[in-house]
């Protein structure tokens, strides 16, 4: 018996030990050694003791997933991997941009950079090629891009 309940406490150990540890390693191990138990509980102890154990650690990885989905996410050692930070703004709709006017920074092909409101931009011209330093106007804004025209 004493083996069964070593395989059981490594098994667990080692799948809480898979959040830290990076590859799945741990985890695949673990799991392993959760099996390995079952299987020992049913060849040594018989049916009837394969199936307590069989139960109790399906049991246990239920209650175990349950306990960790509600409580992990706000814990302490949550904090350590999950990121609180805003690094910087997707911005996809500037609809402030509309009907303003600047300068190509780059020669448009369709697409570059523009000047506009003392801001770098990127641009997609309406349609040809527009040189570098030629005033544009921003005629559309479609989600992430900013039409203009040469003025």
């Amino acid at each position: 018996m004493a083996t069964v309940i070593t395989l059981v406490l490594v098994g667990a150990a080692l799948l809480l030990l898979e959040t830290i540890l990076p590859g799945l390693i741990a985890g695949t191990i673990g799991l392993i050694c959760l099996m390995a138990a079952v299987v020992a509980g049913y060849s040594n102890f018989g049916l009837a003791v394969g199936n307590y154990v069989f139960a109790g650690v399906v049991f246990g990885l239920i209650v175990g997933a349950v306990i960790w989905v509600k409580y992990f996410p706000g814990s302490r050692m949550a904090r350590m991997f999950i990121s609180q930070r805003t690094i910087g703004e997707v911005g996809a709709e500037k609809p402030e941009l509309l009907n303003q006017t600047g300068t190509a920074f780059t020669t448009l092909r369709p697409s570059g950079t523009a000047l506009i409101n003392g801001k770098r931009i990127d641009v997609v011209s309406e349609g040809s090629l527009i040189e570098r330093g030629t005033p544009i106007k921003v005629v559309a804004i479609e989600g992430m891009r900013v039409v203009v025209r040469a003025i």
